[in-house]
């Protein structure tokens, strides 16, 4: 690991104050381990930013993290030695000089000139404003901009990464969900019950999407839209929101929302008339919960415990278990995550979420339901975690319908559950071959439906 060179010389250079903040933002993330939201809050450079000049800073290290492989395995074509070996303040400048140029569309003069700049701004690289001259010229060159555009799409991730969800979702939707984590996401609203998406939706200048929420585009300012301050929405990504409508109709039923923060879920279960109590083990986490259900003005019971030794005073009608998880379904929001995360570390989720659905079990009466699910394609961690429930017993799946997710025909399994991996091509819109909407591409989340049979 490399000392944070957090240091800078005191000469300011117009247009290079965001390059530098975000050269160290990706410092900190890539070279010392923090993620992205904790570098945000601590590095000095970012905090001396105002609006845009802030803004942007934060655009140009989110879009580095979300194309990080792809773009060192184009990078490493236009250095004169190893990228390794080039000292890391100045791996993050070039970093950041590659994002504006093959990712941001900046033109090629302000991308080059502000980010060597900041080369000579910045005490760390300050000796190194010729290499980053000398690089991103050939970057912003036919050649590098080929070398970026030939790149696999896969690369984005560590090769261990890719090889994993190439072997759970198969070559083509890797590849796609690969090319969907280039570009910022956008921010989905799940609406109250009443609130119509198309008035919403033209009311926001987004998008009312198939399986009723609204998309808006990245950046929107939440707290300025119509709707925010009487709680008629909360922002929960598209794919996110099958999970708690697969309970079906909740109206009066006592339901509990395991590992619940931050409470998405919940707010929908609440809002459908179930009587909710929402559990998590993190009192941190359930400060969001409580935060969220107050401004959307939901009841529910909310209880600081590990789901899997909590039980309720008398069997639930149904449970939704969001479990935790490796989380490589989301990485497009969370890019920093691929490179935080090793095989050994993700070996730890499944018996932890074994325990937890068996857990669940114990809190159901006889024919209750369950939706299980996880943000992530990872099929030890999804479909095998239920396929081992059903075999020992207790269970049954409840296969999920076309018509039950409408703009998610192309997520259905040959089980009847669910996984929002973006589809690539009409062909594979929906195993019984029924198209009840546009595909809608989203996070990628495993969802599965049993009954409980003893």
């Amino acid at each position: 690991m490399a000392t944070n060179p957090s240091n800078r010389a005191p000469r300011e250079a117009v247009g290079a104050a965001s390059r530098v903040a975000a050269g160290e933002l990706l410092f900190s993330v890539v070279e010392t381990g923090a993620d992205l939201e904790t570098a945000l809050g601590a590095v000095g450079s970012y905090a001396r930013l105002e609006g845009s000049d802030r803004a942007f800073a934060r655009a140009i290290a989110s879009a580095a993290l979300r194309g990080l492989g792809r773009i060192d395995y184009a990078l490493g074509g236009l250095v004169d030695r190893p990228l390794e070996k080039v000292e890391a303040p100045l791996r993050a400048l070039l970093r950041a000089g590659c994002a504006q140029l093959w990712l941001l569309g900046v033109a090629e003069h302000a991308a080059v000139s502000a980010t060597v700049d900041a080369a000579r701004d910045w005490r760390a690289t300050r000796r190194g404003g010729g290499l980053v001259n000398a690089v991103l010229r050939r970057a912003a060159g036919e050649a590098g901009r080929d070398a970026f555009a030939s790149a696999p799409a896969t690369s984005v991730w560590p090769d261990w990464l890719a090889a994993r969800i190439k072997a759970a979702l198969g070559e083509a939707r890797a590849d796609a969900l690969a090319r969907l984590q280039l570009d910022e996401p956008p921010l989905d609203l799940t609406l109250k019950p009443g609130i119509h998406p198309e008035t919403l939706a033209e009311q926001c200048e987004g998008e009312a999407l198939p399986n009723g929420s609204v998309r808006l585009p990245a950046g929107a300012t939440l707290t300025e839209l119509p709707g925010y301050a009487s709680g008629d929405w909360w922002v929960q990504d598209a794919g996110a929101s099958l999970a708690a409508k697969l309970l079906g109709d909740v109206a009066g039923f006592r339901v509990a929302d395991l590992c619940a923060a931050p409470g998405g879920k919940a707010l929908q279960l609440a809002a459908a008339g179930a009587h909710v109590t929402a559990i998590d083990i993190s009192r941190q986490r359930l400060a969001l919960v409580r935060e969220n259900a107050a401004r959307v003005g939901a009841s529910m019971d909310i209880i600081e415990a590990d789901a899997r030794e909590w039980r309720p005073a008398a069997p639930l009608d149904a449970v939704l278990l969001d479990a935790p998880c490796s989380a490589l379904g989301v990485l497009r929001r969370h890019p920093e995550g691929a490179w935080r995360r090793d095989p050994a570390g993700l070996a730890r989720f499944p018996k932890a979420q074994a325990a937890l659905l068996a857990a669940a079990g114990d809190m159901l009466k006889p024919g209750g339901r369950l939706v299980y699910c996880v943000c992530t394609p990872n099929p030890e961690e999804g479909r095998e975690i239920v396929d081992a429930a059903v075999v020992r017993g207790g269970w049954r799946r409840v296969p999920v319908a076309a018509k039950e997710v409408p703009g998610f025909t192309h997520a259905l399994t040959h089980d009847g559950d669910v996984i929002t991996a973006p589809p690539v091509c009409d062909a594979e819109a929906a195993l019984s071959r029924e198209i009840v909407a546009e595909p809608v591409n989203s996070d990628v989340f495993y969802v599965s439906r049993l009954e409980r049979t003893g």
